[in-house]
């Protein structure tokens, strides 16, 4: 053959082996787009960082990529409801057992907890620093001061509402607002404010500036996470194995270990606490 033939030849071959690309070995390679998973989850895991710490190694564990939308829990329940994602990680036990009972979910699974604590303005107007939560909720409304809900259906307006409703409150007039936004949102304009907010632990801990912890460690502040698989039944965009695979890996060894160190170095203490298989205090 030609020594002119030969070199076409070789340009050939080389330029078929540059658009194949080598053959991936094993989840190192990377996700492909066939091998990509959607998460719906809160604003509080990605308001937190806990998604940077946790997301890139499942992928590396598994080979599958991770899209999140981080939206209230509400609306998150909602994704998996009409089949728009392929697994959930929220913190609204109520919300989320009444979407398992509907029958599209397949496994849903303790992962950890932290919780929640009433913030307010250092000089804490309406004087409730160190209160049971219910007295405090009353104390508030009573005073008229500014309370800054998220307004948006998240598993902390939800907790929100019911601690308005155990404490006998209405809340009403130009004190209570509504951001309709997430927690990291409403955390800056409850500190602009100077106004009162319920917030999860994790994410007043990662931008803190402008409001003091007033009330922490009732009973009824304890926030707890769950995932939950999303099944074809409910719609056939939905990848079963996906929801398996995030499932399995979050509440195995490696990321409940990452989930118990997370925070620790940063702020002292670790803004999540690990909980798979232990007993679920949400029943």
């Amino acid at each position: 053959m030609p020594a002119q033939m030969r070199a076409v030849l070789a340009g050939v071959v080389l330029l078929v082996l540059a658009a194949c690309g080598s053959p991936a070995e094993g989840p190192a390679a990377g996700p492909s787009a066939e091998r990509s998973l959607i998460l719906a989850t809160t604003t509080s895991t990605q308001d937190s960082g806990l998604l940077d710490e946790l997301l890139p190694a499942f992928t590396e564990a598994t080979g599958w990529g991770v899209k999140p939308i981080a939206v209230g829990s509400g609306q998150a329940i909602e994704m998996g409801r009409r089949g728009e994602a392929d697994v959930l990680l929220v913190h609204s036990p109520a919300a989320e057992e009444e979407f398992v009972a509907e029958g599209t979910a397949g496994r849903r699974l303790l992962v950890m907890h932290n919780d929640f604590v009433l913030l307010g303005a250092e000089a804490d107007p309406a004087g409730v620093r160190g209160l049971a939560v219910d007295e405090a909720m009353r104390r508030i409304a009573a005073s008229g001061a500014v309370f800054v809900s998220r307004g948006d259906e998240s598993g902390t307006h939800a907790r929100e509402k019911s601690l308005w409703e155990q404490a006998g409150v209405e809340p009403a007039g130009a004190g209570y607002q509504e951001t309709g936004q997430g927690m990291g949102a409403t955390l800056r304009v409850a500190a602009e404010k100077a106004g009162y907010t319920l917030a999860d632990r994790a994410t007043y801990l990662s931008q803190p500036d402008g409001l003091a912890v007033l009330v922490e460690g009732d009973p009824g502040l304890l926030n707890v996470y769950h995932v939950i698989e999303v099944t074809t039944r409910a719609g056939d965009r939905v990848q079963p194995e996906a929801a398996t695979a995030f499932a399995d890996w979050i509440t195995g060894t490696d990321a409940q270990q990452r989930i118990g160190e997370f925070g620790r170095a940063e702020f002292g203490q670790p803004l999540f606490v690990p909980d798979a298989g232990k007993p679920d205090p949400t029943g």
